[in-house]
């Protein structure tokens, strides 16, 4: 698998399968961190998270710990969440206001918000050393390259590459959709964020995000319950049960169904879903949504927008992105056996509460870690982990349908909705990367 320190990858990931070690190993994770993560477009966070100077969120890209604040200036930035004297990081808490310096806590060097360097104590002991204010070494580092695509911030630890948005290509679909079916054109993060660790390699987590066969069935028995209420509701009212009922009880709907779906494989290994979340009904909900986006859209470009029928999207590697109910989940990957998903959901501007009302339902019922479907999944994924480590078989099977996939203009076509094309799709681009060609 390995000669000299270099990987085999053409031994490691064929066109239908791929070997375990690709999930399990420490070196190959570690591979992955620095030609992966820290050399592609990763999200780091949403505008609205810094709204005023000196407010700035932390997390992570790859093994690099990072913070995005608004300057003063009105800029959001990314650097790195160092400092450059000692090398402790300056800010430890999640979110917050820096006010108009970062402060170390260590030996109090001050920064500006862009990340120069501005006052350092016993500045006078510096004198006639190497030191110098004026060096980028006496400063915060900042990312290579940061852009931002409808207010979606992302990041590049390295030079060079294409530019995020030729980089996002038809993955752009996840931000336009989503935004787009804002009447004011724009989303706003809700603050607060569901993290979950998963003991499991992140790449099942993407995985499973596209595989349509797994829902009918780690899903059934919940889509069971919440039909058998559905049904208990219609009996004692007469009515329809609520909207949100049918978050779960779709997970009732047979695997033939999952067929007439596609997965469709876009450049740089992002993967779509489309059809079967378009939810148009006839409530009275629905309707005053509509009316006020005809009043900012018009009735065609309304059809339009809310003509987009799109399940999921993945922004490879760090994003799963449910646009039409407001939803994203980023991924960080913390070891070959543990990933850190960050889920949040985002209020449409301009819409009534009630469609926010609707995402925070879905969020709560199926996205958030307390429920039986994310439950499900998480056990899953830590049952694919364990057994990946057995020495029960050497291989992955990614063989449903392969062959069968078309390209059209550079873009992978799955032949059916159950087509395992994302996991082959994923692995090619994983490929790229890892050996130099992305």
């Amino acid at each position: 698998m390995a000669s000299n320190g270099k990987l085999d990858l053409d031994y490691l990931v064929q066109p239908d399968r791929v070997h375990r070690s690709c999930y399990t190993d420490a070196d190959i994770f570690a591979r992955e961190l620095e030609a992966l993560f820290e050399h592609t477009w990763i999200y780091v966070g949403h505008e609205s998270q810094v709204k005023q100077a000196g407010d700035y969120a932390t997390t992570q890209i790859g093994r690099q710990p990072v913070i995005m604040v608004r300057d003063a200036d009105g800029a959001v930035r990314v650097l790195y969440n160092r400092c450059p004297h000692r090398g402790s990081m300056l800010c430890n808490e999640l979110m917050g206001n820096a006010g108009q310096t970062f402060t170390c806590s260590y030996h109090a060097w001050q920064f500006n918000l862009d990340g120069s360097v501005y006052a350092i104590p016993a500045k006078q002991g510096y004198d006639n050393t190497r030191f110098c204010m004026e060096d980028p070494d006496a400063s915060m580092k900042p990312a290579a390259q940061v852009e931002s695509y409808r207010g979606f911030v992302f990041a590049k630890l390295s030079e060079g590459g294409p530019d995020l948005v030729t980089f996002l290509g038809g993955a752009r679909m996840a931000f336009d959709d989503m935004c787009d079916r804002a009447p004011e054109g724009e989303v706003d993060i809700v603050p607060t964020c569901f993290r979950v660790i998963q003991k499991s390699n992140w790449k099942i987590f993407l995985e499973n995000q596209l595989d349509a066969l797994h829902p009918s069935v780690t899903h059934g028995a919940v889509g069971k319950v919440a039909t058998d209420v559905e049904e208990a509701i219609r009996q004692e009212t007469g009515q329809e049960p609520p909207l949100k009922y049918h978050y779960l009880s779709a997970f009732t709907t047979p695997i033939f169904k999952w067929e007439g779906l596609e997965t469709v494989g876009h450049p740089h290994g992002h993967c779509v879903l489309q059809g079967y979340m378009g939810l148009r009904p006839q409530d009275s909900d629905t309707l005053a949504y509509e009316d006020v986006m005809r009043q900012h859209y018009g009735a065609e470009r309304t059809e339009e927008i809310l003509g987009v029928n799109v399940h999921h999207v993945l922004v490879y590697p760090c994003l799963s992105v449910q646009s039409s109910l407001q939803q994203l989940r980023a991924v960080r990957p913390l070891a070959p056996d543990r990933t850190l998903t960050e889920i949040w959901h985002f209020r449409l501007k301009g819409a009534p509460e009630a469609i926010y009302r609707r995402s925070l339902d879905y969020y709560n019922l199926v996205n958030s870690p307390s429920t039986m479907v994310n439950a499900d999944d998480l056990y899953n994924f830590w049952r694919c982990h364990e057994g990946l480590r057995s020495d029960g078989g050497d291989w992955v099977s990614f063989h449903r349908n392969a062959g069968m996939d078309h390209d059209k203009d550079g873009v992978m076509h799955s032949a059916t909705g159950l087509s395992e094309l994302p996991m082959r799709h994923m692995f090619g681009a994983w490929k790229q990367y890892l050996g130099g060609a992305a």
